[in-house]
């Protein structure tokens, strides 16, 4: 679609929504920026802009009279596809795009994109590490914290744009086909938006849609929901274990990742200690990023030195300081069961476990069930604490202690822990409702760790 000249509503006036916005603006389009929240204040939206004078804000509510002048929808990751009004745009036959389709149709160059409930901001940064390393234009965007929109313009046929892709922002794609793809796992997330599993699973799946047979897309061959993927979609696909080895693909082996290529091609990348990433879920994201990597042309003398150089992104299972003989760990990232599984199996200490926050809708048991007598204490802040002592106590784990926030949950396991021991934030809940994000609580965590 020409863009020029149309009349695009942006829908969700965030850091998403601001740089669409932008991105709109910059291609001609006559741009509405909306927000449902009518006691927001319109001039400091629009100061968030770069082009204020060329986009007209409204919130609230959109006048019928605008909805019937617009040619296109482009909808934020945090809007819901099912509200009334969204509907009401795909009943008049309106377009409706999110912002990675948006960026897509206007950015040149290849994308390689990165999804699934775990792990998706580690392997994306190390995907993008290993390609920035070789390749002279790369652009880091998505989900991991810079718009795909705010680099569109900037891609240009040689560049290579590594997208770490959320479940919705896939909800609204529509041409969107990246050259590699891959999906990590899929576990039980965001059932409040998608409202079931099996909704859940077809709308990871999307990632692969418009791939064709001379693309790649990776996936993991231990998870049960992408079993036969390979048979549902036209990219070739390269499997990863960390659990068997396997006939073709890449797995973990005697501490040691390899990639089968063929029937007699083995290439040693790695051994495991060799990286400075702990636990076999992050093994799994280095496979993942490597088959990635190699599929996208980069010689594996360039993927090893990457991987090896490599440290752990911010807030994933991130090591904050040692006080008094105490390891302090912020796995803040950890924002549902499955993640703080992981979280907790990569602690080599007696641990303080600090968890809890917003309830979307998650069961506990499974995460309660993984502590495997690593767990001293379990300390819980926010929404969800009854909840998870409610379950722990069902379990037979009874060694909980509720506090009213972050800094008391510190403070006390500052109180508590020996030397020997470790804290770990790892919540398997998001942050919504006492933080911003889940950034904000793990920067938080380490604020309080440092003044101890």
């Amino acid at each position: 679609m020409e863009l020029k000249d149309k009349t695009v509503l942006v829908f969700g006036a965030g850091i998403s929504g601001v740089s669409a916005a932008d991105l709109l603006s910059e291609a001609g389009a006559h741009v509405v920026l909306f927000d449902s929240n009518k006691d927001a204040d319109p001039a400091r939206i629009l100061e968030k802009t770069r082009h204020p004078k060329s986009i007209t804000c409204y919130l609230g509510e959109l006048p019928e009279e605008l909805i019937k002048t617009l040619d296109l929808v482009i909808l934020s990751p945090g809007v819901p596809t099912d509200l009334p009004v969204v509907k009401a745009f795909y009943g008049k036959g309106l377009p409706v795009w999110g912002e990675v389709e948006l960026a897509y149709r206007l950015g040149k160059g290849k994308v390689l994109a990165v999804t699934g409930t775990n792990g998706k901001t580690t392997t994306t940064a190390l995907l993008g590490k290993i390609i920035g390393d070789y390749y002279p234009s790369v652009f880091i965007v998505g989900n991991i914290g810079n718009p795909y929109t705010d680099a569109a313009l900037s891609l240009r046929k040689d560049s290579i744009a590594v997208a770490e892709i959320s479940s919705f922002q896939l909800e609204t794609i529509d041409t969107f086909a990246p050259k590699v793809s891959a999906i990590l796992n899929i576990t039980e997330d965001h059932l409040n938006r998608h409202h079931s599993m099996e909704e859940y699973i077809r709308v990871k799946k999307l990632i692969a849609k418009n791939q064709g047979p001379e693309d790649v897309c990776v996936l993991n061959a231990e998870d049960p929901y992408l079993s036969g993927m390979d048979k549902e979609i036209r990219a070739r696909v390269i499997w990863f274990s960390s659990e068997r080895r396997l006939p073709e693909g890449i797995f973990l082996e005697d501490g040691r990742i390899i990639l089968k290529t063929g029937a007699d091609e083995e290439i040693m990348v790695a051994a495991v200690d060799e990286l400075k990433l702990l636990g076999r879920h992050n093994y799994e994201n280095v496979m993942a990023a490597v088959a990635m990597g190699y599929a996208a042309g980069v010689p594996m003398e360039s993927i090893q030195k990457s991987i090896k150089e490599f440290t752990a992104v911010p807030h994933r299972i991130e090591f904050v300081e040692e006080k008094n003989g105490v390891a302090y760990y912020n796995d803040s990232k950890g924002t549902n069961p499955d993640a703080a599984i992981k979280g907790i199996q990569a602690m080599n200490r007696p641990t303080f476990l600090i968890g809890g926050g917003y309830d979307k809708g998650s069961s506990y048991d499974e995460w309660i069930g993984a502590f495997d007598g690593k767990v001293k204490e379990l300390v819980l802040i926010g929404q969800t604490r009854e909840k998870i002592r409610d379950a722990a106590f069902r379990l037979g784990f009874t060694d909980c202690v509720l506090v009213e926030n972050l800094q008391e949950a510190v403070a006390y396991c500052a109180g508590k822990a020996r030397p020997g021991d470790a804290v770990l934030l790892s919540p398997a809940c998001a942050s919504w409702g006492q933080f911003d994000n889940y950034e904000q609580r793990g920067d938080l965590f380490k604020e309080y760790v440092h003044k101890l």
